[in-house]
C-alpha cells in the first residue's frame, strides 16, 4: 500500500510569510531563465546527430497550507521502467488528448497524485528542461489553494510527500554532486531534505525556481 507523507515546517519555516513567497514566484515566472538540460554541468555530452525530442510537462505543484506554502513531489515506484524510486514532479508525455503542456500536467497529477485540476490556480511556465531520455519538458508551476487528499496513483507512484517551499527556494541548499553514468562521470544538481534525495532532472528545474545562478 503506498504511503502519503505530509511533513511539517519547522518553526524557523514558520517565520516566511506566504504571501511573500507567492510574490516571489510571480516574479520568477515573470522573468523566465534561460533553458535547462540534464547537460547543464556536463558541457563535454556530445548529442546524437537528428535525434527527436518528444513533448511532456510536469507539474509544481505548490500546496498552500495552514502552516505554510509546501511543494508536493513523488517518489517513483521501485518497477518502473524509467527513473525507478527516484524523486519527480507530476508528470509525464504528452497524450493526443491533451489540448496544451498545461492540460497534460493537470492530467499527470489528478492521475498520479489525485490532485483535482480544478484546485490549481495556474501562474505560469518555467524554462523548458531537456532530459536524457529526449524528452522536452515544460514545466508548470501551480498554486493549490484547497485542501484535498493525495493519493498515490498503484504501480507509478510509491509515496506523495511535502517540501517546505523555502527550503527548494533557497540557493544554499542546492549540492553539485557526481556519480559514473555509462561508464563516464556525470554531475548533477541535488537538493536533499530529510530522507529525501532530491536530484537530477528535478533537482535542475527546482534550481530555476532559486533564481539565476552560475554554471
Amino acid at each position: 500500500m503506498s504511503s502519503i507523507q505530509i511533513r511539517s515546517a519547522s518553526k524557523l519555516e514558520l517565520l516566511v510569510h506566504a504571501p511573500d513567497l507567492i510574490d516571489q514566484l510571480r516574479t520568477t515566472v515573470a522573468n523566465p531563465l534561460a533553458r535547462s538540460s540534464d547537460y547543464d554541468l556536463n558541457p563535454d555530452v556530445v548529442l546524437p546527430e537528428g535525434r527527436k525530442l518528444r513533448d511532456a510537462a510536469v507539474l509544481i505543484p505548490i500546496w498552500e497550507r495552514v502552516d505554510g506554502l509546501h511543494l508536493i513531489l513523488t517518489k517513483r515506484a521501485s518497477g518502473m521502467k524509467h527513473h525507478p524510486g527516484q524523486i519527480a514532479f507530476p508528470g509525464g508525455k504528452r497524450d493526443d488528448g491533451d489540448d496544451s503542456l498545461h492540460a497534460t500536467a493537470l492530467r499527470e497529477a489528478r492521475e498520479e497524485i489525485a490532485l483535482p485540476p480544478t484546485h490549481v490556480e495556474i501562474f505560469g511556465d518555467l524554462p523548458v528542461h531537456e532530459t536524457v531520455t529526449s524528452f522536452k519538458v515544460q514545466p508548470v508551476l501551480g498554486l493549490i489553494r484547497d485542501d484535498f487528499t493525495p493519493m498515490a496513483e498503484p504501480g507509478e507512484v510509491a509515496e506523495v510527500f511535502t517540501v517546505p517551499l523555502p527550503h527548494v527556494l533557497d540557493p544554499a541548499n542546492y549540492l553539485i554532486e557526481g556519480r559514473r553514468w555509462r561508464g563516464v562521470r556525470r554531475r548533477y544538481f541535488a537538493v536533499p531534505y530529510g530522507p529525501y534525495y532530491i536530484w537530477g532532472a528535478t533537482a535542475r528545474i527546482l534550481r530555476s525556481l532559486a533564481g539565476p545562478m552560475a554554471l
